[in-house]
């Protein structure tokens, strides 16, 4: 397996990509959308204004990586190689990504669109979502301990099947934690 370190790739496309190890590289402006990264690591690396929509990512191992004003529809993220994982992500475009059952402790959703997003049996607990668009995402029998959800936008999860102790909400935020008592706030 080639080994990548230290290097700036960009305007790359999915023809491109050449299957490997990645440690401490940025992808510029690249198309990536609908490639199969299985069998690549990526770990301190950065990805800045990149489509990865529809790619496939599975047993891929992602630690310590960065992703900005990047657009990642319909990733299963939840197939990615546990160990280790964590992301921190900003200004990105999320929707109907799979983070079911993932420890992300840590990792970062800010400024981000999460339509439809699977955050089901995850640990995200010190997890910050602040400013982040959570229209459609579902949270079940997560861990939201200490997670931020400041400024955050249509956030909708129910306290008595998720851990939120000690979880940061602002005013706007509250609707969304009593929607199913139905009471209204004025």
């Amino acid at each position: 397996m080639t080994f990548f370190a230290d290097q700036t790739f960009k305007n790359l496309t999915a023809s491109d990509f050449e299957t490997g190890e990645y440690e401490g590289c940025i992808f510029r402006s690249c198309d990536f959308s609908n490639l199969n990264f299985q069998g690549s690591t990526f770990e301190n690396c950065s990805f800045d204004s990149c489509d990865l929509s529809n790619s496939k990512v599975s047993k891929v191992s992602f630690r310590q990586v960065n992703f900005k004003k990047c657009k990642i529809l319909g990733v299963h993220f939840n197939n990615a190689n546990p160990f280790l994982i964590e992301f921190y992500f900003k200004n990105c475009q999320l929707d109907y990504c799979n983070f079911f059952n993932l420890q992300l402790k840590q990792s970062t959703f800010i400024s981000s669109r999460l339509f439809e997003v699977d955050f089901s049996q995850a640990n995200l607990s010190g997890v910050s979502f602040q400013e982040s668009d959570l229209m459609g995402a579902v949270f079940d029998q997560t861990n939201l301990e200490k997670a931020d959800f400041r400024n955050s936008q249509n956030l909708r999860l129910d306290p008595e099947t998720n851990r939120i102790r000690g979880a940061y909400f602002d005013l706007n935020g509250l609707p969304g934690l009593l929607d199913k008592y139905e009471i209204k706030i004025g």
